[in-house]
């Protein structure tokens, strides 16, 4: 019977894509105060059916970033962009960064913002950019129609 204790069996497929890389924190003085800056380095996109080491205990970590359907605008709007981005949202505890999730749609990393998360962000490698243009041409342009909402469902030249 074979172990993976250490290493972890990593798989690519058409809506999910592991990603590696090391959280790195740097103490910057701020008026008197010392704090940490956390940044985002040594990103490694992985192919099919490698293993890896990851060692979250000296900063490394893997995440899968997962594309779903229904965020297909977020991505859109992302992939226009002049400068599209993942968003690492960490989770922190005793000045130590964890990261949770990674994604690539800007409004799910924006509901983290409101709480006790840290949302780091790194520039979209290129072949993630190719990888989320193919999953949006097989899975078509999501268009979202907002509709206003009436609670009496008359208009305004009801009369009411």
């Amino acid at each position: 019977m074979q172990q993976l204790d250490e290493h972890k069996l990593l798989q690519k497929d058409e809506s999910i894509w592991p990603i590696a890389f090391r959280l790195v924190s740097e103490e910057k003085q701020v008026g008197r105060w010392t704090t940490l800056s956390w940044t985002i380095e040594d990103v490694v996109l992985y192919d099919q059916d490698r293993v890896h080491e990851i060692d979250e205990s000296k900063g490394s970590y893997e995440r899968l970033l997962t594309l779903y359907r229904d965020e297909r605008t977020d991505y859109r709007f992302n992939l226009s962009s002049q400068d599209p981005h993942l968003f690492i949202v960490c989770e922190e505890e005793n000045e130590q960064l964890s990261p949770l999730l990674i994604t690539a749609a800007q409004s799910v990393a924006s509901s983290y913002m409101d709480g006790d998360y840290q949302v780091l962000h790194i520039k979209t490698p290129l072949p993630v950019q190719a990888w989320m243009e193919a999953f949006i041409g097989r899975h078509g342009e999501l268009i979202e129609f907002k509709r206003k909402r009436c609670k009496d469902k008359k208009g305004r030249s009801s009369g009411n």
